[in-house]
């Protein structure tokens, strides 16, 4: 449990500050929790299934001859609650008293906790399509590559990566609606430098780019082959020694590591990931009267798992632009 004492807070006493100000982190936003089914009624322990049917089949049939009668594939889908977490921190009496900014201080310990909780959330299911993936492997769901390094020289991305993306969802039947694209903000710095200045106003696809880039405050500017371009700095490493691009040349990201960019359908009835919460972000506080300070713990239970991997599409790139 981390907490707040006199020897800890020392920046904080008015001794050491001349401004009422108090200066806080900036913040990623989040927005995983949106593109994720969250399932409720959850049933005894921590195992969810869920039944799945699949298509039936076809066949000629001839005047005056039985027909034949097929069973409709069916099957399961399970995930279970992995991620159990606390978070907890203190403020002592004597820090409170000796501390102006105290007050604020023990203000955010609470959402800033949830915060966390949030965060991990939101780094988890963005790393989900990466769980269980083998090295280099372009995870081909019937004969479509899902994955593949990013076209560009130095493995960065390109505008056709984005279109091949598309096209990989397409051939799997995926709703071409409400297509997601989250990417590292490399890729934004790569797609916003992409195109040649003088000539833009002569190329109606990066009209608006130059002048406000594709991703601001979380929110498209511009959309590219159907794609909604969002910016996090939650997605995954790859340490892929290699990895083929689309024109099937080999990528190493073991030195340099590579980000797990995400293009996905957001169509309501193909979201990607499937989840729940077996305790929300539940707080506790109590004063202990045995070490004289006041304690706060936020904990919470949740799954996540990537509940349609044919909706999924991972470009890698380089981060070192």
């Amino acid at each position: 449990m981390s907490g707040m004492t006199t020897a800890n807070m020392s920046q904080l006493t008015r001794s050491e500050l001349w401004s009422s100000e108090l200066k806080e982190i900036l913040r990623d936003e989040m927005q995983a929790q949106k593109y994720v089914k969250m399932l409720d009624g959850f049933p005894d322990g921590d195992t969810f299934t869920i039944p799945s049917i699949g298509q039936l089949q076809v066949d000629n049939y001839e005047e005056d001859t039985e027909v034949l009668y097929r069973p409709m594939d069916t099957g399961e889908f399970q995930f279970t609650i992995t991620e159990y977490l606390s978070s907890a921190s203190y403020i002592t009496n004597k820090a409170k008293q000796d501390a102006f900014y105290s007050a604020q201080l023990e203000a955010a310990f609470v959402p800033e906790q949830e915060r966390a909780i949030m965060a991990h959330f939101e780094r988890t299911t963005l790393a989900t399509p990466e769980a269980g993936v083998s090295a280099n492997s372009n995870e081909v769901i019937d004969s479509i590559e899902h994955r593949w390094a990013g076209g560009g020289s130095g493995a960065v991305i390109t505008v056709q990566d984005f279109a091949r993306a598309r096209y990989a969802l397409k051939k799997l039947n995926v709703p071409d609606t409400n297509l997601v694209a989250i990417v590292d903000p490399s890729v934004e710095y790569t797609i916003n430098t992409l195109t040649n200045l003088v000539s833009v106003a002569d190329n109606p696809r990066w009209e608006g780019i130059v002048s406000s880039g594709i991703a601001t405050g979380m929110k498209f500017v511009k959309n590219i082959y159907g794609f909604d371009v969002y910016t996090s700095n939650y997605l995954e490493d790859v340490t892929d020694g290699a990895l083929p691009t689309a024109a099937d040349a080999n990528v190493d990201f073991s030195s340099v590591n590579g980000k797990a960019n995400l293009f996905f359908s957001a169509a309501s009835n193909v979201m990607p990931f499937v989840g729940a919460w077996r305790q929300a972000p539940k707080v506790d506080f109590e004063y202990n009267k045995n070490k004289q300070r006041d304690e706060y713990v936020t904990t919470a239970r949740y799954g996540v798992k990537l509940y349609r991997p044919e909706n999924m599409v991972r470009v890698v790139t380089k981060t070192n632009v």
